[in-house]
C-alpha cells in the first residue's frame, strides 16, 4: 500500500491497485517459476497495476487529507507542514514512471540493478529516470521557492 500510494500520490487508486495486484498475483503465482524471485515479481505486478490505475483516471480528483492542527506545529521539527506540502506537490508533478524508480530507490532502498530487476526495466532505463526525476524535483522545489516570497508579498 505505501509503495502504490507513494507511486500514485492517492489513497483511493492506491488501494484499486493493491487489490488488482493481489488477484493478480494469485491467479498467476502458478507461473511463477523461480519462488525466490517472488518480491521482485510482485513490485512489477503493483507497478503494472499503479499505471493501469493512473490511465484509468479520468479528469481531476481532489487528493485532501485531513491533518491535526498538533501535528503541524512542531517548533524544532524539520520537514514542516509547508515543506511537506511543497514536496508532495513536487512529487506531483514528475511522471509515474519517475516515481516509480524514485520510490523503489530512495523509499525501499533498492539499488538501481534492483530498481531495473523489480520495475523490469534496463538499468539504464533505470538510471536515466533517476536522473531525470531528481532533476524535474529539484526544479519543481526552485520554482516553488521562488514564487513563494511573491506570493507572500502580495498577501501583505
Amino acid at each position: 500500500m505505501a509503495i502504490a500510494y507513494r507511486i500514485l500520490r492517492d489513497a483511493h487508486l492506491a488501494e484499486d491497485a493493491v487489490q488488482i495486484t493481489l488477484v493478480t498475483a494469485w491467479r498467476e503465482l502458478r507461473k511463477l517459476r523461480d519462488p525466490d524471485r517472488f518480491e521482485p515479481w510482485l513490485h512489477r505486478i503493483l507497478t503494472n497495476a499503479c499505471y493501469a490505475e493512473a490511465r484509468r483516471r479520468t479528469g481531476w480528483s481532489a487528493n485532501l487529507r485531513v491533518i491535526p492542527v498538533e501535528a503541524t506545529y512542531d517548533p524544532g521539527g524539520i520537514p514542516t507542514a509547508d515543506d511537506r506540502d511543497q514536496l508532495e506537490r513536487a512529487l506531483t508533478r514528475l511522471t509515474l514512471e519517475q516515481r516509480a524508480v524514485l520510490v523503489f530507490h530512495h523509499y525501499l532502498g533498492l539499488t538501481l540493478p534492483e530498481v531495473a530487476e523489480h520495475l523490469d526495466i534496463p538499468l539504464g532505463t533505470a538510471k536515466s529516470r533517476l536522473h531525470y526525476a531528481v532533476t524535474a524535483l529539484r526544479a519543481s522545489l526552485e520554482a516553488d521557492d521562488r514564487t513563494t516570497p511573491l506570493s507572500q508579498e502580495r498577501m501583505a
